[in-house]
């Protein structure tokens, strides 16, 4: 076991572990109440979609930056995790978008629904009814939220565990993991919530309701500073299970599953 904890994660284990981590939290009894079991699926094609790009390329990038880069220290972590998540967030795009308008279809009366039945559907319709630019509809927004997102998860969560490991005798355990992945949620949380909701209401926007970025932020600035917090709780109470369950799939893989380092 000892020997295994010395094994590296291969490019993939990543987008593996987070499609392994999606879970149904916030609404179940309300979605379930007025729209039945089967409207829990809802976006889980998109989410599937948006783990096999986005989080896929981030924690690719990351593995393969640690190999070519020392990462021992925090700032080079943020600065590899800042590259790719910003990365990450341009390519999973599309599916994030998607995402964002298949979950938000249930909130939405009947007659405003977009109905897509799965994510291809909704690639197809997007680029059929508004053209194939929408797809990255709040990208560069994305893109910010990747890279912090990835500071606050990756790089908070491997600079807990080597701290707690090499200053204070933690072992390569679950313990550990969970602590470090919580304090990782925790800080992801904080940092991207301001982002999620300008994203979120430039994904869902028909078309002309805002000019830009710009107008989103001024709008959402005008209902008071706290408008960027809104829906703080429901995003830790989401981003907190995922990410426990991301980092203790990501360290079974690694563990199991992973490459032993070449001898120098």
């Amino acid at each position: 076991m000892v020997d295994n904890q010395k094994r590296i994660a291969r490019w993939y284990f990543g987008g593996v572990a987070s499609s392994i981590g999606i879970s149904v939290v916030g609404m179940t009894r309300k979605i379930i109440k007025e729209d039945g079991v089967l409207t829990l699926y809802n976006g889980i094609s998109a989410s599937l979609l948006r783990q096999y790009t986005y989080t896929l390329t981030r924690f690719g990038i990351y593995a393969f930056g640690q190999q070519v880069m020392d990462t021992s220290s925090m700032s080079r972590k943020v600065a590899l995790s800042s590259v790719a998540g910003f990365i990450g967030g341009l390519v999973g795009a599309p599916g994030d978008m998607l995402n964002v308008r298949m979950q938000n279809d249930v909130k939405l009366p009947a007659d405003k629904r977009r109905n897509y039945k799965h994510a291809i559907d909704g690639l197809v319709r997007v680029c059929r009814e508004e053209g194939p630019r929408h797809l990255f509809n709040g990208a560069g927004v994305a893109a910010l939220r990747g890279m912090l997102m990835t500071v606050g998860q990756i790089a908070f969560y491997e600079q807990t565990k080597d701290v707690l490991i090499e200053n204070f005798g933690f072992k390569k355990n679950m313990n550990t993991f969970i602590f470090a992945s919580v304090v990782s949620a925790v800080t992801a949380t904080m940092i991207t919530q301001p982002f999620d909701v300008v994203k979120t209401r430039r994904m869902s926007a028909r078309p002309g309701e805002y000019s830009g970025l710009g107008d989103i932020f001024i709008k959402t600035a005008k209902e008071g500073p706290m408008a960027f917090f809104k829906g703080s709780i429901p995003a830790f109470t989401r981003l907190g299970p995922h990410t426990v369950i991301l980092f203790l799939t990501l360290e079974f893989l690694r563990t199991h599953f992973g490459y032993m380092p070449a001898e120098k």
